[in-house]
Parts: C-alpha cells; structure tokens; sequence
C-alpha cells in the first residue's frame, strides 16, 4: 500500500490540526490497514516526520515499527513519548541509507532490518519496555543538596545541564528574578515542543539564575521563551546539518541594560549570558538534547546573542528590524533564529555602493542551503553589515528594500552548478544511479527552479555574456542587521531558518526598578521614527 497512503508528517501538538495527519488517518481506516512500517529515519528533521506516521497507527491500535538508521532510534522513541506513545518499536538499519549501493541495501534489509520489524509487529511490549520508559521520562522538581562539584554531577545526571558550569539556582536567588516581572510565580508563559513541557515562570527564573543572567534581563528572558514557540524558529532544530539558534535585541531596553551591539558583541558579558540562557532553555524547557533529537552530525556551536545597532540607522536612513516588521522603533523585541555558519566574513574594499552590492550578492549566492547549495533551493538569511558598509550602500540603495531587490536580481547562480550539487550531494536522498540521469536532473532544476538565460554574473571567470542561472533569494527571506564593530568595514552573510520575533514587555514598576540599580532612563535611549515617507513599507516575513 506503500503508493495509497499520504505522509503522516510530524504528528501536530495538542489543539493542531495538520491537514497530512487526518488524511493518513483516515486512510488507514479506509484501507483496514493492519500494521505500519514507517521510514527511513535517517536525519534529525525526517525521522519525527516518519515517527508521525507510528503515532497516528498507534492511536488507532494498529501495531507500528519505524526504521531508522543508528543513532536515531532513541529520537524516535523520544519523539513518540511526547506525543502519548510511551513505547515505540524501532528497527535499525546498520548504517547511513544513501551512503549504501542498492545490494547493499538489500542484503542488510533482509538479514538484519527485517527480523527486527517481525520482531516489532509480532512480539507483546513487554514490562522491562514500560520500566525503562518511566525511567527516562522528563525532568522533576527535586531539589538536591550538596557540595558546588556534587551539584554539577547531579544537574548532568538528571539531564538539566548543559555540561558547562552553572550558578546553582537556590530557592532564595530564583526569587529576585520575579521582582522584574509582573507574571506569578507559577503562570503559563509557552507550552513548548519538543516536550511540551508547561514552562512557567519559575522554570524561566531557574535557568535564567543558572546561566548567569542579571534579574533584570527577565523580561526579555520571558520573551525569548515565547519566540522558542515559534514554527519557523524551531523546524531546522533537529537536523544533522547542525544549526544553531540565535537571538538578536531591538529596542530601548538593550541600551538601558548596556547590551552589546559594538566589537565582539557576542563575546560581550550580557551577551553570553542571554546566549546561555537560550542553550539551557533549549534543553530544560523545550526538551532538546543533543544526541536524542538534536542530531548534529559534528555537534552545535554555542547560541550568540547579538544587537541591532539601531542608532546606527538612523545615521543611515535606513528602518530597523522592529519598524521593517510594523513595530515602533521604541518596542522592545527580541527575534530567535538559527543559523548554518559563523563568521568567515567579507571586508568591501571600494566605496562604489554598485560595486557592494555585487558582491554581496556574490556571497549570497554561494551561502545558500547547506555546503554547495544543496539544499533547498531559497533559505533564510541574516546579512550583518557594520555602519561603514552601510554607509556606503545608501548612497546607491536609499531603503533596505531597495537593496534587497537588487540582491535578488544579482544574487543568481549557475544552473549548472545548481543542479550538481544537488544531484551528487543531495541531502535527503540519492539521485546519482537514480532513474534520471544528471542532464535529466539539469533540465529538471531549470525548469523547476525558474531557471533562464540572463546575464553572466560578474563574478564568473569567463568570456560568454550569458548563462543559464536560477534565483538563490526570494523577497521577504532575509533579515539585514546594522550590527558590530562601527571602525571596520564587515558584511557577514548567514543562511538559516526563519525568524521569530516577540515584542519584550516590561513590568509596571521598571522605571522605578532601574533607578534603584543605577541604570539611565528608558526614555533617555529613545530614537526618533525614520522621517522618509519611502520608509514607511512594511515587510512580509515568511
């Protein structure tokens, strides 16, 4: 029935409905189908996808196996418990699928994955499989007393620590945190997936102690979570492509709090902070773990945090990211999203804002989805740029949208070199042997991918005037930040996921809060509007 039945999908969170996981359901109604055989689960994105498949038949109480290479067994456990599936019956296939020729496929198929999908769909759960559920199941309210080094062996051992040292969060420091907001103690602030895990307040206060934040970051901690909820925030999350989440700051209140948007902002102590909170809340929250379904083939970097330099724009001309989205340049906001690389940064080295501008979409065109662009064929961005590139690019691109549309008229690529990578390097299944040969595959990208004939881009070392290319860049994609080091000339192009942006709301009393620390007035770190009517388009995020 393998042609007959829909992909299930991710199975969706309690109040969802996904249109693929009723329509998978009902066909296994439909069909009177006995068992499911689910896969492959071979990545940390496609294995949930898969796992759906298992959840949906295991509500009905039709047996289910899913197949998955190793390593990722224990993601689809993981996945399926949080989704009411306190045992999932998983066959593990000995090795990485597209990496096997099709005999060896076939071979270890039958004499090592099939016996265990018998084993699955024939032999009763057993006691030992519901012990050794309960035994892993989530993260309790225990408190523990000890020595600072026993501490950190019992917060690693029950699964609350990153592995790096941590402030331990007494019940006396935890409550400082709560004079700097006005939600209780125990109130909902997100029911946050992975785990959803009904993430309060409280919990919001613990990591933010042992991170080592300041109390007064609360609010924009309380924000943060929120963002964590965001779909296109957490997709990529899971990947063995690794990619790391992010957060950056607008608004007053990063000035107030002295958060770094200048040199080394990232390394800045209220930066590192913030960025070790978002690391523990992934985990202590959200429920991630790296190895159980964060499946980073070489691990993850450390999250940064970073700041738009908004005075910066004003300077320019150009909006902010908070007016670029319809919010007033004075809302406080913090956005979360995940990037595919750090640094490896561009230093424009002319004063022509044309000239800028190629290259950047240069960079652009070769940053797109996973190494070569084999990925998808748009992705998210950030583009960083200091206030000296900036200040050249106005010269020629009076608004960001401006610039934006003139990278994506020059940001294109060979189709050619589209279409190789993602044949040869695809990274959700094996083209090269496949029924399409890579000329086949050439005409395929081309036409589905929008290819023409245009322009060689100026980059290209060679005399022909045209060439094949397809679009790397679609409107609304990429987010371009005003940030860091104002004496350099830096622009930093980082594909990604999407973005999610949350409006940091301040408790009543703030005013008379950072009086009694010493800091400025919030109103005293208060921009001025952009004035230019041209500026006053708003962005479509998708």
């Amino acid at each position: 029935m393998y042609d007959e039945l829909p992909i299930a999908g991710p199975y969706p969170a309690a109040g969802i409905r996904r249109q693929s996981t009723e329509l998978f359901r009902q066909r296994l109604i439909d069909l009177k189908v006995d068992a499911v055989i689910a896969g492959n689960g071979g990545c940390g994105i496609c294995t949930p996808k898969e796992t759906g498949s298992c959840i949906v038949a295991e509500r009905l109480g039709i047996p289910s196996v899913i197949v998955t290479a190793p390593g990722f067994d224990e993601e689809a456990r993981y996945t399926a418990r949080n989704n009411g599936v306190p045992v999932l019956r998983v066959a593990v296939y000995p090795g990485a699928f597209a990496s096997h020729t099709e005999e060896q496929l076939i071979q270890n198929t039958r004499q090592i994955t099939w016996p265990q999908i018998v084993d699955a769909l024939t032999k009763p759960i057993t006691q030992e499989e519901y012990a050794a559920t309960e035994a892993v199941r989530g993260i309790t309210d225990d408190v523990y007393h000890g020595t600072l080094d026993e501490i950190y062996a019992y917060f690693t051992s029950m699964g609350w620590s990153d592995g790096a040292p941590f402030y331990p969060p007494t019940y006396e420091k935890v409550m400082t945190y709560l004079e700097y907001t006005d939600h209780a103690w125990n109130e909902t602030i997100a029911v946050l997936p992975q785990a959803f895990r009904n993430t309060t307040t409280w919990h919001i206060a613990v990591n933010a102690c042992m991170a080592g934040c300041k109390p007064e970051y609360m609010p924009i901690l309380i924000a943060m979570t929120q963002a964590m909820a965001g779909g296109d925030f957490r997709r990529t999350l899971g990947s063995t492509h690794a990619w790391t989440p992010y957060s950056w700051l607008n608004g007053p209140v990063a000035r107030q709090l002295g958060i770094s948007s200048g040199q080394g902002e990232i390394n800045a102590e209220a930066n590192t902070a913030l960025s070790r909170f978002l690391s523990l809340a992934l985990q202590n929250l959200a429920g991630y773990y790296v190895g159980q379904n964060r499946m980073g083939t070489f691990g993850y970097l450390q999250p940064w945090c970073m700041v738009e330099d908004e005075t910066a724009c004003r300077r320019i001309g150009w909006q902010t990211w908070n007016e670029q989205l319809g919010y007033n340049i004075n809302d406080n906001t913090v956005t979360l999203s995940s990037a595919l690389m750090w640094g490896n940064n561009m230093a424009p080295s002319t004063t022509n804002a044309e000239k800028v501008m190629q290259l950047m979409a240069w960079d652009i065109a070769e940053r797109c989805q996973f190494a070569l662009g084999s990925g998808k064929q748009f992705t998210n961005r950030v583009v960083l740029m200091t206030e000296p590139v900036a200040n050249i690019l106005k010269n020629g691109y009076q608004t960001i949208g401006s610039l934006e549309d003139a990278l994506i008229e020059n940001s294109r690529r060979s189709a050619y070199e589209r279409a190789l990578a993602n044949y040869y390097a695809n990274p959700g299944s094996r083209k090269d042997g496949g029924e399409h040969s890579f000329n086949q595959y050439l005409s395929h990208i081309i036409r589905s991918e929008r290819g023409k004939e245009t322009s060689t881009p100026a980059w290209y070392d060679t005399q022909a005037k045209t060439m094949t290319t397809i679009p790397t860049m679609q409107k609304g994609q990429t987010a371009f930040l005003i940030t860091g080091d104002a004496s350099r000339n830096k622009v930093q192009t980082m594909p990604g996921g999407g973005f999610s942006t949350v409006r940091i709301d301040l408790p009543a009393a703030w005013d008379s809060l950072m009086e009694a620390k010493g800091y400025p007035a919030l109103k005293d770190m208060y921009l001025s509007p952009t004035s230019s009517a041209s500026q006053a388009q708003k962005r479509l995020i998708q």
